[in-house]
């Protein structure tokens, strides 16, 4: 069968993708990749098919130049209406939810899809997919599978606000909070569609069914069908330092704070120098990858301490007794995969939920980044470094990973959606 993988120009959103391209690839699938321009040379790299489709976002440059419409764009976390499924539930109200689509659509949706929905059509319809599977926010993809009535589902890099804030609005449309309200999604979409003689239906927006790399103790319930996938650390070219394959002389801990606080936000939401002097009071091996612009900021480096702008973490987390981390998605899966302890310090979007369900688990401990000071994050890593509890919630996260389908046995299963027959589990 033909598939088609399709992304707005992310490279965190799109790697997570890579493992199944190529499972589909090698059971003998025709697999591409459609994307816009600045996506190209990343999806190039992995070695699978790409198709170029319409012009890149101005989305970044426009934040960039005014970044008050950052601000304006992400309210709460991962902003609003999206942050629904994590507020209160007298908090969440129609008039919350169809403010904050009104303001999604304006800011993100369209700003993210419009560029390259028509070229991305059109390449559809010339080479006919039998499945589209497509990045969550990626509603091109779901308005191609439409016009050409193909199967198709989303593939998750993180937990499902989206469907989780979308059945919330369902829900209290049919209870009679809005029955005469408007649909800001539902509109922008259902115009889309317009020009090739369709309407809006639901799976326009949290598609057919969800790949879903999160194990169940840390997935977000929306009610939505998913397909559990397990998850495969890629993280595009990576070497390997030769002195991973050698024992450390003393517990090893990792420390990685992810890209994106620096990328949006221009700094670490921590004190990365107060973590280190904490650090060096014990006696541990510490090795934190940091990138070079942040390492200058750094007045000095303990003893115990090595920096390094980038180790591969699927290598590192194996060789540690812990890893301090900021709780991102993909982060927290290649540690959980190595069955050792996170001392998880979220910030924004995503990493609060993750972090709250990590240690709901057992599997580690949370502070929140504004509160995470030196020595609190001292006191916590020498709880997960002499308290066995941890270890056995780890372990366990860790068997739970490996029991989902991985890539190459989900193959099967998305072999029989595309031709029409229902494989798919509500959770």
């Amino acid at each position: 069968m033909r598939v088609l993988f399709a992304t707005y120009a992310d490279k965190t959103h799109f790697l997570p993708m890579v493992p199944l391209a190529w499972a589909l690839r090698s059971a003998g699938h025709d697999v591409r990749v459609a994307t816009q321009p600045a996506l190209v040379a990343a999806v190039t790299e992995t070695g699978l098919p790409v198709v170029p489709v319409g012009r890149d976002s101005r989305l970044w440059s426009v934040l960039e130049r005014r970044p008050e419409l950052f601000a304006e764009a992400t309210k709460g976390v991962p902003g609003a209406p999206y942050d629904a499924p994590v507020r209160s539930p007298g908090e969440v109200t129609m008039d919350y939810l169809v403010e904050g689509y009104t303001g999604a659509v304006r800011w993100w949706h369209r700003m993210l899809n419009d560029p390259m929905i028509d070229e991305l059509v059109d390449f559809a319809l010339a080479w006919r997919p039998d499945l589209i599977v497509w990045e969550t926010n990626t509603y091109a993809g779901s308005i191609a599978a439409k016009v050409l009535g193909c199967a198709h589902g989303r593939l998750m890099w993180s937990i499902d606000y989206f469907g989780g804030t979308r059945n919330l609005f369902l829900n209290l449309r049919e209870a009679g909070a809005g029955d005469e309200v408007t649909d800001p999604l539902a509109t922008w979409l259902g115009s889309r569609l317009r020009p090739f003689g369709l309407d809006f239906s639901e799976d326009l927006v949290t598609g057919q069914f969800t790949v879903d790399h999160l194990p169940a103790s840390l997935r977000m319930s929306t009610g939505q069908p998913v397909l559990p996938m397990r998850y495969i650390p890629y993280n595009g070219r990576a070497s390997e330092p030769g002195w991973l394959a050698g024992p450390p002389s003393k517990p090893r801990v990792g420390l990685t704070l992810g890209v994106s606080g620096v990328h949006q936000f221009g700094d670490y939401p921590v004190d990365v120098q107060g973590l280190l002097d904490a650090l060096a009071e014990l006696d541990v091996e510490v090795v934190a990858t940091v990138p070079d612009a942040e390492r200058a900021k750094l007045r000095r480096i303990p003893g115990n301490v090595s920096v390094f702008p980038f180790v591969p973490l699927h290598a590192l987390a194996p060789t540690c007794t812990a890893v301090i981390h900021h709780a991102g998605p993909g982060t927290i899966c290649s540690v959980a995969l190595s069955g050792i302890p996170h001392l998880a310090l979220p910030d924004v979007y995503d990493e609060p939920f993750l972090a709250a369900r990590l240690a709901e688990h057992g599997a580690g401990l949370a502070i929140p980044a504004a509160e995470a000071t030196g020595p609190l994050v001292r006191d916590a890593l020498r709880r997960l470094l002499t308290e066995s509890s941890f270890r056995a919630g780890a372990a366990r996260l860790r068997e739970e990973i490996l029991a989902m389908p991985t890539p190459n046995e989900l193959v099967a299963t998305l072999e029989e959606l595309a031709a029409g027959r229902d494989a798919v589990a509500t959770a």
